[in-house]
């Protein structure tokens, strides 16, 4: 679970960051969720932004809760077409 004080921290961080991921007029395909899976692999968050020709079907809060649920994150914020996800790292034994 996220806390109000980690939310900030997570969106401070992301604000002036590019997006790392774009869904584009596929929808939500394995690639997509396989490239938002690896980017919380490796930095815990990951700023995606949906074009409108995916926006046809679903809702921007659509897509992205449905993101979060396949890939096991949570949902930081969604504003306009573009929404944060977080997932902790999981720890590697060595």
């Amino acid at each position: 679970m996220l806390t109000p004080r980690m939310k900030r921290i997570i969106k401070r961080k992301l604000s002036v960051e590019r997006p790392k991921v774009w869904i584009g007029k596929n929808g939500v395909s394995q690639k997509v969720l396989a490239e938002v899976d690896g980017w919380l692999e490796r930095v815990e968050m990951v700023k995606v932004k949906i074009q409108k020709g995916a926006l046809e079907e679903y809702s921007a809060k659509e897509i992205s809760n449905k993101i979060a649920h396949q890939t096991g994150s949570f949902l930081v914020e969604v504003r306009g077409h573009t929404f944060i996800l977080y997932r902790k790292k999981t720890k590697t034994e060595s």
